[in-house]
């Protein structure tokens, strides 16, 4: 009897690392993302996020390691480049052209260039085509960048922090453009960004990165499932932490509070002791304060539904 296909992965690191002179940015990076998910790469900044993104669409070059996306190609390759759309953190686009002549540049360099789609979408937005991109604002730009990335039909789309330099009704208008376009066309996203609470009701998949290092990887509701926050008498929290795997010790003169990572594994709560749901991003925030990355589990231990271990 034959199994189950193995589902097609948006993005596979293996030993993936990447140093600029004597500082590594990304190192020893292991990590397997499905297909179809919406995913969350979260961290400060200086964790290694844009550095991951830049080697998954071959703006850099890996150190040590490889990437691939989309099944297995070869990142920055010709293959690749076709199906996987990038939005950089400044937007990357010409001030002084116009919108209009940003769209005849992007079907000029891009096979497959959907240019009724991208004209229809930024009539859509009342952007006036005429207007020299340096003279829209910052919300406007990074739709019309995220215009150009869709017009592609990409199969994945990777965004790199698109949202920092925008006010909350422009966040709140990309973030809604953009799931209409993973609605719409089924597509894989990876969007980057430092603010969980931006990202906490549209991402059911997260990355966490800190120290350029994967601290933590899984789909959203397996990840929440499989931590529990420990609550109880400080004088007994050494003994307790001694049989769980403690993510995050917060203590006070009476009382402590432990989060813990479960596995989903059942455990016996000891007398005096209360456990409660995590939400996201104490969870993520958990993670990024931890003291070393080498004490936390892997990305393999608590990888998602359909990723390979």
């Amino acid at each position: 009897m034959t199994g189950m296909p193995e589902q097609s992965l948006a993005l596979e690191a293996s030993g993936l690392g990447k140093r600029y002179g004597s500082t590594w940015a990304l190192r020893d990076c292991g990590l397997s993302i499905p297909e179809g998910h919406v995913v969350a790469l979260v961290g400060p900044n200086g964790s290694g996020k844009t550095t991951l993104l830049h080697l998954a669409v071959g703006l850099a070059t890996p150190t040590t390691g490889r990437v691939r996306v989309q099944g297995g190609l070869d990142a920055g390759s010709l293959e690749a480049l076709e199906c996987v759309a990038f939005v950089a953190q400044d937007t990357a686009l010409y001030p002084s052209l116009s919108v209009a002549d940003m769209l005849h540049l992007a079907r000029n360099l891009n096979t497959g260039f959907d240019s009724a789609r991208a004209e229809a979408r930024i009539a859509e937005l009342d952007i006036p085509p005429t207007r020299k991109v340096g003279k829209l604002s910052g919300g406007q730009r990074a739709q019309v960048a995220l215009t150009l990335a869709l017009a592609k039909r990409p199969r994945q789309l990777i965004l790199d922090e698109p949202l920092s330099s925008l006010d909350p009704l422009a966040r709140h208008d990309f973030m809604a453009a953009l799931m209409t376009a993973v609605a719409e066309d089924g597509i894989s996203v990876i969007f980057s960004s430092h603010v969980v609470a931006e990202l906490e009701r549209v991402c059911d998949y997260l990355v966490v990165l800190a120290s350029g290092q994967v601290q933590v990887a899984g789909e959203v509701d397996d990840l929440l499932t499989s931590h529990q926050l420990y609550t109880g008498p400080a004088a007994q929290a050494d003994r307790l932490a001694a049989t769980l795997p403690v993510v995050r010790d917060r203590r006070a003169e009476a009382q402590a509070h432990l989060l813990v990572r479960t596995s989903g594994r059942r455990t016996e709560v000891p007398t005096g002791w209360e456990t409660h749901q995590v939400g996201l991003e104490e969870m993520v925030l958990a993670y990024l304060r931890a003291p070393a990355a080498s004490a936390l589990p892997g990305p393999r231990e608590l990888i998602g539904k359909g990723a390979r271990p």
